[in-house]
């Protein structure tokens, strides 16, 4: 757990400026670095000492068997778990004999920055040996963003005052020993040494090796070239086995020399390709990055954050602590998504091993909305792989008795991999945000051959799900019973809002989306027969309201329940799953996340019916005592709709702690991989939020206000060929289109049309003041 200030605060740079062993494994996922294929976490170059070893490909994963006290049809069988692959950033150091070891000896000084424009982990360090010679080192490490399968490190080590003798061993290491997960032990055995060998290879500066996964059948295949500079007496030898190959380099340096060895390491994998396949393809994928060199790879990673930033940046006066954690937030959640390419976006990212690598629901609800308008090819690339899994999804529906998709609540390869049913299959929405992350991305692109090959096949599947699952009363309302909603201290509800809100417009979507592309519809069988049960289904949707509190319910007969006792509720029993049993939550009022207030958000811009200013006001107060944000899902949410209700200092502090969830260590389980869905809401705070972005019927809205700790906010976002920056300060908006044609837009309800290079400024009207809502005991947001 960090319990105080690790890194400076730097508006582009994330820097540590000491050593603290015992955060290890949190600075680990801080500094990780990823292309959304590899993931590389930020362990030392030698290797040791480590919190959490840690190299990672997007979907590589091995099977284990799910623990059950008693079976039961539809469980699913086979757990999912992301694996350690093979490790190549690995640069074990000798200094006159002595293994450079920062536990022995002194440690004269170790720094370590991750550049956030120039998309590299920076490292120096002094160090004096148990037998007295002090050497520096310095290490440059990227995972590059242009070139897929290519990660690569530059490590130089030097004399500071005498004659030195040095060895610095390259290698590639598989089956590295991890510490024991504290799950299920089938899972632990599963997963020790879970790769096999095909092959090792080690031959001049060049090293390969192969291996296969047990029971997923995955073939791994990782190989390195180097660069080696260094005094003319400098000799290197190399040398494999099946689960290490070597590269060792060794010189005598005088002060003022230096050994510089630069590293390319590329990496694949595959569960059809052959041996000699897997082999080809890495050689070329280093034959490639060998053309670009390592100064080429800088530059282009360079250049791509470049053309990123200008279309992502978020500026903050008032916070440097805020400025510094957006674009941190920015960064990492680009890194998780750049270049996935098909594959899931996991919750996680490729940051570390937390939640066995899975991907949630988390990607469609909180990560593609902020890449929707920033990085919009990563958001089409991870809705390709939600069209991949549809097969899984359609047979996981069969089985459960239902027509359409039904979508897995965790996953890896598109299976369930939730063994706990109440809050897994239960959870039903996923499809639903899938739907709304297909809608969202083709209102933001138009992008209409997207929606004609994968967008209305996922909105179909999606809509045959909702009207299998739901039925129509007697006086026609149409109920979705049996559910779980966002909130996981509330399942198996009857007619979760959000889930029912969700549903509806997943299935006006579909009915759309069919009538524009007939050919799309017919093929998928969606007649008009079918669409129209759709939109009496939408039509006559039950959203439950208590008239006589006057604010609507989470689900039905939600407000009539028990309230918990929060009085008798010991500021060390939160989170609440781990000291009480889920029966006790699940009959009470008591909340997890924000549910009912993440409808009000997503469902508000396209049901405004339900969600008038004085209705979200009414609601947000009601539900905000009883939200304990035992998630991390629920800051960023809480923060939007404060700032819609008027509580714009509560919106603030909710934007922090989200904004530092893994800066700040909050949940104290950074070092098991950062919360790439918090770190994305602090985007979704500050411009859903503060700059009251939304965008309806095809149109962008903003109804911004700021709190008084900001000066000014500026985001840019892209919208239909255009980019448009936002720029606020507490009495003005202004818009100014960078680029693209004229663009109509509104400002809190009044229309305005925004041209290249003529700004427009519009004053920001005065802020209804309401009572401020209270927080459970214990559970207020962290004001700084």
């Amino acid at each position: 757990m960090i319990t105080q200030r690790a890194y400076s605060v730097e508006p582009w740079a994330v820097r540590e400026t000491a050593l603290n062993l015992d955060v290890l494994a949190q600075s680990e996922s801080v500094f990780a670095l990823s292309n959304g294929h590899i993931g590389w976490r930020g362990n030392l170059d030698e290797g040791e000492p480590h919190g959490l070893p840690g190299s990672y490909l997007n979907g590589v994963h091995e099977l284990h068997p799910l623990p059950y006290a008693e079976a039961g049809y539809g469980y699913p069988e086979s757990g999912q778990t992301s694996i350690n692959v093979t490790n190549g950033k690995v640069l074990r150091l000798l200094v006159d004999d002595e293994p450079f070891d920062l536990r022995y000896g002194r440690l004269v000084t170790h720094e370590r920055t991750l550049d956030l424009r120039r998309g590299v982990l920076e490292r120096v360090c002094e160090w004096t040996s148990p037998a007295g010679s002090t050497v520096r080192v310095r290490s440059t490490r990227l995972v590059s963003l242009t070139q897929r399968a290519i990660a690569a490190v530059a490590y130089e080590v030097e004399p500071v005052d005498s004659r030195t003798r040095v060895v610095v061993q390259s290698e590639l290491v598989t089956n590295e020993s991890l510490p024991e997960p504290d799950g299920d032990p089938r899972a632990a055995k599963a997963l020790k040494s879970p790769l096999e060998p095909e092959e090792d290879l080690a031959k001049g500066s060049r090293l390969r090796l192969v291996h296969r996964t047990r029971r997923s059948g995955l073939r791994v295949a990782v190989a390195a070239d180097h660069t080696v500079n260094g005094p003319e007496r400098t000799t290197t030898s190399s040398e494999s086995n099946v689960d290490v190959a070597r590269l060792t380099i060794t010189s005598v340096l005088e002060p003022g020399e230096r050994l510089r060895v630069e590293k390319l390491v590329a990496h694949g994998w595959s569960g059809v390709r052959s041996r000699p396949a897997m082999s080809d393809q890495v050689e070329a994928a280093l034959a490639a990055a060998g053309h670009s060199g390592w100064q080429g790879l800088l530059e282009d990673q360079r250049d791509y954050l470049d053309d990123f930033w200008a279309r992502a940046d978020v500026e903050i006066d008032g916070d440097e602590e805020i400025q510094q954690a957006v674009r941190f937030a920015l960064f990492h959640v680009l890194q998780a998504g750049a270049r996935a390419e098909q594959r899931a976006i996991p919750a996680k990212g490729l940051t570390g091993s937390g939640y066995d690598g899975h991907a949630f629901w988390d990607t469609e609800a909180f990560v593609l909305p902020l890449l929707t308008y920033t990085a919009p090819k990563s958001a089409a690339e991870a809705l390709r792989w939600r069209l991949d899994t549809l097969p899984a999804a359609r047979e996981r529906a069969a089985q459960l008795g239902l027509r359409g998709a039904a979508f897995p609540w965790r996953t890896i390869e598109g299976s369930e991999g939730s063994a706990y049913w109440p809050a897994g299959t239960a959870a039903f929405h996923v499809g639903a945000d899938i739907a709304d992350a297909v809608v969202r991305y083709v209102a933001v692109t138009g992008d209409e051959t997207f929606e004609r090959e994968v967008g209305v096949e996922l909105l179909v599947e999606t809509a045959r799900l909702w009207r299998s699952l739901g039925h129509h009363d007697d006086r026609g309302t149409f109920h979705i019973d049996g559910v779980t909603g966002p909130d996981e201290y509330s399942a198996i509800a009857d007619d979760n809002t959000y889930t029912n809100l969700m549903a509806r417009a997943n299935l006006l979507a579909a009915a759309d989306a069919c009538k524009r592309h007939p050919d799309e519809a017919a093929r998928l069988g969606a007649d008009e027969e079918e669409r129209a049960a759709w939109r009496d289904a939408a039509e006559a949707m039950n959203v439950p309201f208590n008239e006589e509190l006057g604010v609507h319910e989470q689900h039905a007969g939600f407000t009539r329940y028990q309230r918990w006792d929060f009085d008798r509720t010991r500021p060390d029993q939160y989170p609440l799953m781990l000291h009480f049993p889920y029966f006790d939550l699940y009959r009470k009022q008591v909340i997890k996340q924000a549910d009912l207030v993440l409808a009000m958000y997503t469902c508000g811009s396209f049901f405004e019916e339900y969600f008038d200013e004085e209705q979200i006001a009414r609601n947000f107060a009601y539900y905000e005592p009883l939200t304990v944000r035992d998630s991390s899902l629920s800051a960023c949410v809480q923060a939007v709709m404060a700032a819609r209700a008027g509580h714009l200092d509560l919106a603030g502090d909710y934007t922090a702690e989200a904004a530092l969830m893994d800066l700040g260590d909050l949940e104290h389980n950074t070092r098991d991989g950062l919360h790439i869905a918090s770190l994305a809401g602090t985007w979704m705070a500050l411009v859903a939020g503060f700059g009251g972005m939304r965008c309806t019927d095809g149109t962008l809205r903003f109804a911004p206000r700021l709190p008084e700790r900001y000066s000014r906010l500026a985001f840019t976002v892209g919208f239909l060929g255009r980019c448009l920056r936002v720029e606020l300060t507490a009495d003005q908006a202004t818009y100014t289109l960078n680029s693209g044609q004229p663009l109509s837009i509104r400002h809190h309800g009044s229309e305005l049309t925004v041209s290249e290079d003529a700004p427009v400024s519009r004053p920001v009207p005065e802020l209804t003041h309401r009572p401020a809502p209270s927080q459970p005991p214990h559970r207020a947001p962290n004001a700084r």
